[in-house]
């Protein structure tokens, strides 16, 4: 049998790495992350689960590394535990004898495209619904999609089997799949189709790993969509059925029950920065609803004598159009909850109304229900109770999920899935299919190296399951007293309430994952915003630290709100991230990334992040431009930092496009400060705050009116940030902030004409995301420059508009440059495979971004601006500044290389003899010992990690001139930087050392030890 692995060898690890390289991961915290599914379970049952962690994660991206890591674990009898999206509940993730978690996400790509036939070949990592929006561009549509299709994955979706929206006229997950591709336990490549398809549905991967399959086809068509109420059950069921027997061409049947559309009312609103978002929904009426959608050709009319015969009412259109929207989001209730008991059936339409009656009658808790009819006359009753996870009372009423089986059983029906945690229920699930599972399960894997336990389960959950079914109406009577009210959550362990409240109402549902530069650019859950909520989760109970390596991931969020953008429940990641930034960096005082640390030096020193003389802050401006620039003036350009001092084609090109739409300006001259948005990122709030009191009295006492910028960023600080911090700060604030593409679209009558210089190129757009989803949601404006400018050949991008994917962001450039450059390979592909020859942009950030990224994977892009290139169509001689900005950010990659912990102890060693001799007299002496008494050697290792923070505050001074040569000869720096370093360094230093001495320490002790013998 398998062995229970919870920790490699050394020797299994240099295996594992040889085959994975980085695509495997053995960090102890790591692994945390891979313990759970979406399912909150009580602690009583976490107990009866036991142990979960696996010993590595790896990264499967083909089928040759699945033939090799199934050999290796056979090698070894080690249990191998596939995972795609883990978006189930039913335990069939879960690593409950270690071993390795296989996340087969990679394998995510259209491998065959049979259009004739109707057929698609996909890898079993490919997510339902960037498949579904691949495959419409092409005019297809797949036959049916699971509610959970933003991240759900197509073999996920066959490893569990289940039903979704178009299961009414196609059937189970299963009956859209015409074969399956898969790697074996016993190391052979087998193909299924047809009835051989049954020895691997619904086994959770535990017959082997999917890595590919081929699903049917629809043709596409736009979905239609009929909603209509019902005053109970019973009518309900007597329309699905009447729909049935008449055969109306209805392609998908979902219903919901009146306690869930009064949840669906009362759901907060999606909020941005704050603010709630003018979106427009629809009042549900508290009563039985049910959504009829079909292909908009088809003749459903006999629908609406239909719904007035069973008793029913066709609802307006808005309702059904809202319902069809929100298909893929229907745990938003959650928000209500925080927590949520599940009881998934299966019961057939015949008994739908029995069973909502019996519900009703038995359970005391608010049972909220979500069904789907699917071909064959059943249906899928999704039940949930609200409740808290946190409450002992959860492990109570936890077995009313029980109850809601047994009556769904009572009347004909059976639970949705087995899984780990309703592993004896196996053989009601799987049916006549149940012994061939068995049988082929034994034949290819004897050893049960596959997914171990999740057909046969534990014995502790499998008697407790069996005891409370005995005990089920004692449980239900105890459970149904067990209801929890409204939680309120409260500041806890230094995190504020609301944020823990988020924590618990997160649903795990994946939808923020794949889409997440920081997730897509490191490639582990901890990166991922469920990641992080699942952290706090785990921090609150005393499971795991909040560390420096933990602040790090908050910090290193790019701010670009795709995780806001995708979330189900509309829960505000960034904002939340934002508040622990603060909370992290400026409360507790915990590292913030080092490069910040020198960027609020200079910040403070010369009111700009590049280390460069605020004197020179406004030399971009040509000359013959200068005496245009009004000293005052209703509107101002702020051209911010990086415009300024670095790509100044960026400045340039947008102060002569005001100035040829006829727009009087100023400017604040070399008065003007950062926008301050780095110092937010970095946790520096204190910093900000100063930043932003300066750029506010500067830009009135310019009797500015409107703000005009160029950076996105400086545009979001300007509209949306400042006057909020004005309003906390009782601050006066009357200034309008627009981006320069918005203003000049009301100009572009006047542009036009003196656009003379044409392009003659193919240009993709880069929709920055502070332009647009994460800030002012501008994207027509800068189409409209963009396709004005004469011999543009304009091209979309795979991802546009709110879809857009981040560059990567400054944040990562600065934390994690090799990253940094990964991601912003993502996106640049994408212009590639537009055949573009230009990827133009309007943040100069992302300008930095992308000419780094395409300098370090070779890609023969050119990265422009787009104000830069509209002003060079108006005939200016503007010089491109990609050298520029590749010059300036080598300096500063040089820095972020040197505050790493192994080059940061390589240069105090070469200060180890005046660090020595900065010492104390007593401590020079206790040093001297080592050399000449036995045992000094082992007693200091321990000791002076201890000691080095204390000593460093008096030393640091002292080697500080030393070290500022040592900085210079490992990073070179133009001299206006180098002439600053003496007053930056020195209070970077002071910030840092705190938090850096513990990540030295160990490294930097063995070396002093060795130097004093040497000495």
């Amino acid at each position: 049998m398998a062995n229970s692995t919870f920790e490699l060898s050394e020797q299994q690890k240099k295996e594992l790495s040889d085959i994975f390289g980085r695509g495997v991961n053995f960090k102890d915290k790591e692994r945390h992350f891979y313990t759970h599914d979406v399912g909150a379970l009580p602690s009583l049952i976490k107990t009866m689960v036991g142990k979960s962690k696996p010993a590595a994660i790896v990264k499967v991206k083909n089928e040759e590394k699945a033939v090799e890591l199934i050999n290796f674990a056979r090698k070894y009898k080690i249990p191998v535990v596939p995972r795609a999206g883990a978006s189930s509940g039913y335990g069939g993730i879960i690593p409950t004898k270690g071993g390795i978690i296989a996340d087969v996400t990679p394998m995510r790509h259209i491998i065959n495209l049979d259009k004739d036939n109707l057929r698609v070949t996909v890898g079993a990592g490919a997510v339902w619904y960037n498949l579904e929006e691949k495959l419409n561009e092409e005019g297809l549509a797949v036959q049916a999609v699971p509610s959970s299709a933003m991240s759900a994955t197509v073999g996920g979706w066959l490893a569990q089997n289940g039903v979704g929206y178009g299961s009414y006229e196609y059937g189970w997950s299963q009956d859209t799949m015409e074969s399956a591709r898969v790697v074996l336990p016993n190391g052979e490549v087998n193909d299924f189709s047809g009835e051989e398809l049954g020895k691997i549905i619904g086994t959770f991967g535990a017959t082997g790993i999917i890595t590919q399959i081929t699903l049917k086809l629809r043709k596409y068509e736009k979905t239609g969509a009929i909603s209509a109420k019902f005053p109970d059950a019973s009518s309900m069921k007597k329309a699905i059925k009447m729909v049935g027997e008449k055969k109306v061409p209805v392609w998908a049947i979902s219903f919901l029950n009146p306690q869930w559309a009064d949840m669906k009312n009362k759901a907060p609103y999606k909020t941005h920065y704050g603010e709630t978002v003018d979106e427009h929904r629809p009042e549900l009426p508290l009563s039985y609803i049910c959504n009829f959608a079909y292909p908009v050709s088809r003749d459903v009319s006999a629908l609406e004598s239909i719904v007035k015969e069973a008793g029913g009412e066709i609802l307006p259109d808005e309702i059904a159009e809202h319902e069809t929207q929100e298909w893929f989001r229907s745990m938003k209730v959650k928000r209500l909850g925080p927590s949520f008991i599940p009881a998934e059936v299966v019961v057939p339409v015949d008994k739908i109304d029995t069973i909502f009656n019996e519900i009703e009658k038995k359970i005391g808790l608010p049972v909220l229900v979500e069904g789907m009819v699917t071909k064959g006359e059943e249906a899928i009753m999704l039940c949930f109770m609200p409740h808290s996870e946190r409450s002992f009372k959860y492990n109570l009423a936890f077995p009313l999920a029980l109850s809601i089986v047994k009556i769904a059983e009572e009347n004909g029906g059976r639970i949705y899935a087995s899984g780990l945690y309703f592993a004896s229920q196996a053989e009601k699930v799987y049916r006549d299919r149940f012994k061939l599972i068995k049988e082929f399960k034994k034949d290819v894997d004897p050893d049960d190296i596959m997914n171990p336990e999740t057909m046969t389960g534990k014995s502790m959950i499998n008697t407790g399951l069996s005891m409370a079914k005995t005990f089920e109406p004692m449980a239900r009577m105890v459970g149904n007293m067990c209801g929890v009210g409204h939680q309120e959550f409260k500041d806890e362990k230094g995190l504020p309430g609301d944020i823990i409240s988020h924590a618990f109402t997160c649903a795990q549902c994946g939808y923020c994952v794949n889409e997440c530069d920081q997730y897509y650019g490191r490639g582990w859950e901890s990166q991922s915003p469920r990641g992080k909520w699942f952290f706090i989760k785990e921090y609150l109970a005393g499971k795991m630290p909040l560390d420096q390596e933990q602040v790090d991931t908050f910090l290193a969020c790019t701010t670009c709100e795709m995780c806001d953008y995708y979330c189900q429940l509309d829960l505000p990641i960034e904002r939340s991230w934002m508040t622990l930034r603060e909370n992290l960096v400026q409360k507790r005082g915990m590292m913030t990334i080092p490069p910040f640390e020198i960027m609020a030096q200079s910040l403070d020193n010369q009111r700009n992040i590049w280390a460069n003389y605020r004197v020179d802050r406004d030399k971009w401006i040509p000359d013959d431009l200068r005496p245009k620039i009004k000293d005052k003036a209703e509107i101002a350009y702020f051209a911010g930092c990086t415009a300024s001092f670095v790509e100044k084609d960026v400045a340039v090109g947008t102060a002569r496009l005001l100035d040829e739409a006829g727009i009087e300006f100023t400017t604040l001259g070399d008065k003007e400060a950062c926008c301050g948005i780095p110092m937010l990122v970095a946790g520096k709030w204190d910093v900000f705050e100063r930043i932003l009191k300066m750029n506010i009295a500067n830009m009135q006492k310019a009797g500015a009116k409107t703000v005009v910028t160029s950076c996105p960023a400086c545009l979001l600080m300007w509209r949306t940030i400042y006057p909020q911090w004005a309003e906390k700060l009782g601050m006066d604030f009357d200034i309008e902030a627009r981006h320069y593409s918005e203003v000049l679209m009301d100009k572009l009558d006047v542009l036009k004409p003196k656009f003379k210089v044409p392009l003659n190129k193919t240009v993709a757009w880069h929709d920055s995301c502070h332009i647009g989803r994460a800030g002012a949601g501008v994207y027509d404006a800068p189409r409209e420059l963009l396709k004005a400018i004469p011999g543009v050949e304009f091209k979309e991008m795979e991802h546009n508009r709110e879809k857009a994917l981040c560059c990567g962001s400054v944040v990562t450039l600065i934390d994690e440059p090799q990253i940094a450059s990964k991601i912003g390979n993502v996106r640049l592909q994408e212009a590639v495979d537009q055949d573009a020859d230009i990827m133009a942009a309007l943040c100069p950030c992302c300008v930095v971004q992308f000419r780094v990224a395409a300098r370090e994977n070779d890609v023969n892009v050119e990265i422009q601006d787009l104000g830069a290139l509209a002003a060079r169509s108006l005939g200016y001689d503007i010089p491109d500044t990609t050298n520029d900005a590749l010059a300036a950010w080598a300096v500063f990659e040089k820095m972020i290389d040197l505050m790493e912990p192994e080059n940061m102890t390589d240069m105090m060693v070469e200060l180890l003899p005046d660090m020595i001799g900065a010492m104390p007299s007593y401590m020079q002496a206790m040093m001297k010992t080592v050399k000449y008494v036995p045992g000094m050697n082992a007693l200091m290792k321990p000791m002076m990690p201890k000691m080095m923070p204390m000593l460093m505050p008096s030393l640091m001074p002292k080697v500080m001139p030393k070290m500022l040569k040592a900085v210079e000869k490992r990073v070179p720096m133009p001299d206006y930087m180098k002439e600053q370093m003496p007053d930056l360094m020195p209070a970077a230093m002071e910030n840092l050392m705190p938090n850096m001495l513990p990540q030295i320490a160990p490294l930097l002790t063995p070396k002093m030890i060795e130097y004093i013998k040497a000495n």
